[in-house]
């Protein structure tokens, strides 16, 4: 069963459906299932610094359904909207994108999941690029590379 097609444009104007010969695209679910992962955001932990002025916890209205009591969807990526870009913001990128697709292993959909973070510029701005590499149960490979996946505001 295929998914439309959900592409990530960039943090600042998030994500919107692909368009094939005037039509919705399709994907196999997998790419649709990462940026979802990715780009909702999880409701935040106790004791989560939450960025600003601000005690919204956030949360993504999916945890309403979800099949195992407690499961949390989306990332903590945001937590970090006003971050600096210091040596340690591409170690909590990566610990925050492997937590948000950890699920795919639990639920069986990958066998593994290895996320690589760098810098991929330090000026004028700082930004963070990500590449996820998810291994299926068959063994095929499935990589993502995200350029930007995080960027000091």
């Amino acid at each position: 069963m295929a998914d439309i097609r959900t592409v990530m444009i960039d943090m600042e104007r998030g994500a919107d459906y692909a368009i094939a010969s005037m039509l919705l695209a399709e994907d196999d679910g997998l790419y649709t299932a990462v940026i979802l992962s990715l780009f909702s955001d999880r409701r935040a932990g106790p004791d989560d610094v939450i960025p600003g002025d601000s005690d919204d916890r956030r949360g993504t209205w999916i945890d309403a359904f979800a099949d195992e009591p407690g499961d949390k969807h989306g990332s903590r990526l945001w937590l970090l909207e006003r971050a600096k870009l210091l040596p340690e913001t591409p170690l909590r990128v990566r610990e925050y994108v492997e937590e948000a697709l950890a699920w795919m292993t639990r639920d069986g959909v990958a066998k593994a999941i290895n996320v690589e973070t760098w810098i991929a510029r330090n000026h004028p701005v700082g930004v963070i690029g990500a590449l996820i590499e998810i291994v299926k149960p068959d063994g095929q490979v499935t990589r993502y590379k995200f350029d930007k996946l995080w960027s000091a505001v």
